[in-house]
C-alpha cells in the first residue's frame, strides 16, 4: 500500500505539474469564442502583475535554468548570472554582455499599457543585443537571415505565407513556448489585442478570435511541432505564485485546436488532450522476470524506466522486437514511460523473479 501511495505521488512529477483542482472547470463544454471568453475570465480573475522593476526580481524564480543555475535566455547561449548581469544602463552592447526584459508582444504595439507591460507571461529575460535586433518585429520564419544570434535565432524577411515583412525566428526548441505565449496574450487580453497597432497588426486582429490568419497558421504549427517542456511547466507554476494566474495553453496545449484549429466547434473538456497526447500500449507479462514486451502500434518510441523515487534506471529507443530487458532490476514495482513526439504515457509494472 505504501508503494502504491508513492506511485500516485510520483505520477504528477513524471508527467506535469497541474493547476489546482477546478481551475478550468468554467471552460468545460465551451467552444470557439465562448471557450476563449471563459478562459479569459479564469486567468484574469485575481490576476495581479508585478511592477516593471519587479520583473528582474521575479526572474530569480521563473527563469533559472536548473542545469546551469544561470538565466534561461531563449534568444542566446549566454551564461548570465541572475541579478549580477542585469542591464540597468540601456545601450546596445555586444551579445553576452548583459540581459534585459523582452516583451514578446512589443510594448509599442499596446502603447506600454498595464498590465501587459509587466505580465510575466509576456516578458522574458533575454540578451540585450539580441533583444535589440528583434526590435518590434513579429515572430515568423526566415528564409535568408540578415542577423543570426549565438543560439541560432534569426532575423530576416518572412518566408511564411501571409506576411512578407521582416520577422524574428526563435530556434525550434522554443517555438512552441512563444506560440503558447501569444495564445495566452490573445486570450488574456481579448477585447484589447484586436486594436493593437504598428507591426502588431500582422499578428493580432478581430478576424480570427484575436489573431490574423498568418498568426493562426504560424502559432498552430509551432504549438504542434514543439510540445510543452518541463521548462514551460515549471515557469507556469512559478509565475502563478507571483501574479496569481496561469497560461492555459501550457496546461492544456490542445486548447489551441479548439479555439483556432482542427477542433473548432467541438466542446472542450479537461480530458480532451489525453487521447490526443497519450500512447496506447500494454505490457506483458506483468509481473515480469527478465523481459517485458510492449504491445503498441506507435513507432519511433523512446522508453524510460523509473524506480518509485523517480530515478531513471534505463532509457533507450524501443527495439524492433518491442522488448525491454529487466534482467538488472530487483524485485519490486517500477514505472515505464513511453514517449514519441509530443505524446507521453506512463504505466506501472512489477518485477518478480
Amino acid at each position: 500500500m505504501k508503494k502504491l501511495y508513492l506511485l500516485l505521488l510520483l505520477f504528477p512529477l513524471l508527467v506535469a505539474a497541474q493547476p489546482k483542482a477546478g481551475y478550468y472547470d468554467a471552460a468545460v463544454e465551451k467552444t470557439d469564442a465562448a471557450l476563449r471568453t471563459s478562459l479569459k475570465s479564469i486567468i484574469t480573475n485575481g490576476q495581479s502583475v508585478t511592477s516593471y522593476s519587479g520583473l528582474y526580481t521575479a526572474y530569480g524564480t521563473t527563469d533559472i535554468n536548473p542545469a546551469t543555475g544561470k538565466i534561461w535566455d531563449m534568444y542566446s547561449n549566454c551564461n548570465f548570472t541572475f541579478s549580477v548581469d542585469e542591464n540597468h544602463s540601456g545601450g546596445n552592447p555586444p551579445e553576452c554582455t548583459n540581459y534585459n526584459r523582452e516583451h514578446t508582444t512589443p510594448q509599442s504595439w499596446f502603447g506600454g499599457a498595464s498590465p501587459m507591460y509587466s505580465d510575466l507571461f509576456n516578458v522574458y529575460p533575454t540578451d540585450t543585443k539580441v533583444n535589440g535586433e528583434r526590435a518590434n518585429y513579429p515572430y515568423g520564419e526566415v528564409a535568408s537571415a540578415t542577423y543570426i544570434s549565438g543560439n541560432g535565432s534569426k532575423k530576416g524577411s518572412s518566408s511564411f505565407s501571409g506576411y512578407s515583412g521582416i520577422v524574428f525566428e526563435p530556434i525550434d526548441e522554443f517555438k512552441g513556448d512563444f506560440a503558447r505565449t501569444y495564445m495566452y496574450m490573445a486570450t488574456c487580453y481579448a477585447g484589447l489585442c484586436e486594436n493593437w497597432t504598428s507591426e502588431g497588426t500582422a499578428v493580432y486582429s478581430s478576424s480570427n478570435l484575436g489573431f490574423t490568419s498568418y498568426a493562426v497558421a504560424l502559432f498552430l504549427k509551432w504549438n504542434r511541432q514543439d510540445p510543452v517542456s518541463s521548462k514551460e511547466t515549471n515557469r507556469n507554476n512559478a509565475v502563478e505564485t507571483i501574479q496569481n494566474n496561469r497560461n492555459p495553453f501550457i496546461d492544456h496545449p490542445e486548447l489551441a485546436e479548439y479555439i483556432w484549429g482542427t477542433k473548432k466547434g467541438e466542446p472542450w473538456s479537461i480530458t480532451s488532450g489525453i487521447d490526443e497526447f497519450s500512447i496506447e500500449f500494454s505490457v506483458s507479462p506483468n509481473p515480469v522476470q527478465n523481459e517485458l514486451r510492449i504491445n503498441t502500434e506507435e513507432r519511433n518510441i523512446t522508453y524510460t524506466v523509473f524506480n518509485l523515487n523517480g530515478q531513471v534506471l534505463a532509457k533507450n529507443q524501443l527495439n524492433i522486437s518491442k522488448t525491454v530487458s529487466t534482467e538488472q532490476l530487483q524485485n519490486g514495482m517500477y514505472l515505464l514511460q513511453l514517449s514519441t513526439g509530443n505524446k507521453k504515457t506512463v504505466q506501472k509494472f512489477v518485477v518478480n523473479k
